[in-house]
């Protein structure tokens, strides 16, 4: 789930690595790869809407639709109202939410086609909305625990035949819900039943099923889990996961560590993990965010979005260029540019980045996406 949010305040600074040190340089057991080939980035026109507002989330069926999620309006901390725009194969336009009756932000969206898209709210009372895309517009469901005590969502990710999986939490521990077109089924929780709530979901192309986040990374392969040592930060937030293969996995996001002055920004967090250890791995900046990891038509690394405190005025990708993480950089803005996610376009050389226009919750924040 990926949470998204303003950097209100920019406090703290990175962490080392819960259960394994972070270690400079590359990770030795990222084996090379074949290099994606470099782009150039283009800022994309948003259509016009309330000012202090920014995408959360973006999602991609193929060359002529997309989906991007998030908020307008907000005031302070008082949240505002949810934003979704929708792509068309030529320009974005905004999609009418007023029916939907509540006050918040969208954080999560994925879908495949027309008619499988789904994507995920908070409102102002902290209570998850799950919607689904109809065709035309989004449209409130029903899951079970909906509005239920300690039942919320954080992610959503959809596979070929049009399932769905939802990472979150039940009261009873749950953390992984499934829909298969028809049922709904919470799965078994994880054997170390965690406390932690994961912040989202990854698939596989072989079809297992990643749930990610500060202290879990576990796969669900349709019928046992198997956990993996987690990323244990005190600050954090874990934006993304690539799992290459069980032994190939990338870890993305940023840690705001302990303590440090007000206005201090937060450090990035990559890491490469073999199955049993997590190691830190050499990146072309290091105070920021990391925030989503994709990965090409092979599934091998492709590229992150990324915000660099020392160069905000563009966004800040990385690029796998066969043997590390190179530098990949967006337009110069006249504003911060912050980029909270990234997505592949299927069957294309394309992507889709979206974000915000300011690091605060501020009137002038306003939506921006690249390509």
């Amino acid at each position: 789930m990926r949470r998204r949010r303003f950097i209100s305040g920019l406090a703290g600074a990175g962490a080392g690595l819960g259960l394994a040190p972070v270690v400079g340089g590359r990770a030795a057991a990222a084996p090379a790869r074949a290099p994606g080939a470099p782009r150039e980035w283009q800022a994309v026109p948003v259509p016009d809407g309330a000012p202090a507002a920014q995408l959360r989330d973006v999602a991609a069926a193929g060359a002529g639709l997309a989906w991007a999620v998030g908020e307008e309006g907000r005031s302070g901390s008082t949240l505002g109202s949810p934003l979704a725009l929708v792509w068309d194969g030529t320009a974005w336009a905004r999609t009418g939410l007023a029916h939907l009756g509540f006050r918040g932000y969208l954080h999560s969206v994925a879908g495949t086609c027309a008619r499988s898209a789904w994507a995920i709210g908070t409102d102002t009372s902290g209570v998850t909305h799950l919607l689904a895309w109809d065709g035309t517009t989004w449209r409130e469901t029903d899951f079970p625990g909906r509005g239920r005590s300690g039942t919320s969502l954080t992610g959503v990710a959809v596979d070929p035949g049009g399932g769905a999986w939802f990472s979150g939490r039940t009261s009873e521990g749950q953390l992984l819900l499934h829909h298969d077109g028809g049922a709904w089924t919470w799965l078994p929780a994880p054997p170390s039943a965690p406390t932690v709530t994961p912040s989202g979901v990854q698939l596989t192309p072989r079809g297992d099923v990643w749930l990610y986040g500060v202290g879990i990374v576990a796969r669900w392969d349709g019928s046992a889990w198997t956990e993996l040592p987690a990323y244990q930060g005190l600050r954090a937030s874990i934006t993304g996961l690539l799992p290459v293969a069980d032994d190939d996995l990338w870890l993305v996001g940023h840690d705001y560590g302990v303590g440090g002055p007000i206005g201090k920004p937060p450090g990035v967090l990559l890491l490469h993990g073999d199955g049993s250890t997590w190691q830190g791995v050499t990146r072309p900046f290091g105070v920021g965010m990391l925030n989503g990891i994709v990965a090409d038509a092979q599934g091998r690394p492709d590229r992150i979005a990324g915000w660099d405190f020392w160069d905000q005025t563009r966004a800040h990708y990385l690029r796998w260029d066969g043997t590390a993480w190179v530098s990949e950089r967006g337009p110069v803005a006249t504003t911060p540019v912050v980029m909270n996610a990234l997505a592949k376009v299927p069957d294309s050389d394309g992507y889709w980045a979206v974000g915000t226009t300011s690091t605060s919750v501020s009137s002038t924040a306003l939506p921006h996406i690249e390509r």
